[in-house]
């Protein structure tokens, strides 16, 4: 899952990137408001984390522009202002979740996996189709028929994981690399078939079917 990381505290931002990149997201980084407005309008990322106090525009003021363009890119505000004014003045402009600083981030992962699994109004618990059963927190998989489970690399997580949120539609190459790698990633679809081919190998070739010229299906045969 790609995140935007907005937050203009070079220590924290980057303490954070590498931990979310651990949990499996794919990041990136943004520290002003007026990139974060462009960025989070512009690329197709999956939740956001959004510090109010930024330096060209202020946080509050980059979610209320999302949401009046119709954004409704998940948003959990970061910030120092605890104050239950402030926090009520973030839900009004469109937050999803609040978060203040100082907080451990487990607490951070959790909120955020709870945004995502609203986003796709999938129950609480392990990610559960087509016959597998995926462990976030782990970056494992296991094989529901057999209980064999395979660890995952950090792209064949990320990738089986989108595949998972998105069972039973047409997922083009173009949208599965949006997802899956962040900004500066090099985006060669010929890799991405690799990465398909690797899971297909763990999985069994039946899991994701290929639809030439419009990309790959997860779960055709399963769902």
């Amino acid at each position: 899952m790609r995140l935007l990381l907005v937050e203009d505290d070079a220590p924290l931002s980057s303490r954070l990137c590498g931990e979310l990149e651990q949990a499996g997201f794919a990041v990136d980084i943004v520290m002003n408001g007026v990139d974060a407005e462009f960025m989070g309008g512009s690329e197709p990322y999956d939740v956001a984390v959004l510090d109010l106090g930024l330096p060209g525009r202020s946080g509050l003021d980059v979610l209320r522009h999302w949401r009046a363009a119709g954004n409704l890119l998940p948003v959990l505000i970061l910030t120092a202002r605890d104050a239950w004014q402030e926090k009520v003045d973030g839900f009004k402009a469109g937050a999803d979740d609040y978060l203040s600083k100082p907080f451990h981030t487990a607490e951070l992962l959790v909120r955020l996996q709870a945004l995502l699994r609203r986003g796709v109004a999938r129950p609480h618990g392990p990610l559960c189709v087509a016959g597998l059963e995926l462990d976030e927190a782990t970056q494992t998989a296991r094989v529901l028929a057999t209980d064999e489970r395979f660890v995952l690399t950090g792209v064949e997580f990320r990738l089986l994981r989108y595949f998972m949120r998105h069972p039973g539609q047409v997922l083009s190459k173009t949208r599965l690399t949006e997802h899956v790698y962040d900004f500066d990633a090099e985006r060669d679809s010929n890799v991405l078939e690799v990465y398909v081919n690797r899971l297909r190998r763990k999985f069994g070739r039946k899991l994701i079917t290929t639809r030439r010229g419009q990309g790959y299906i997860l779960g055709a045969d399963s769902a």
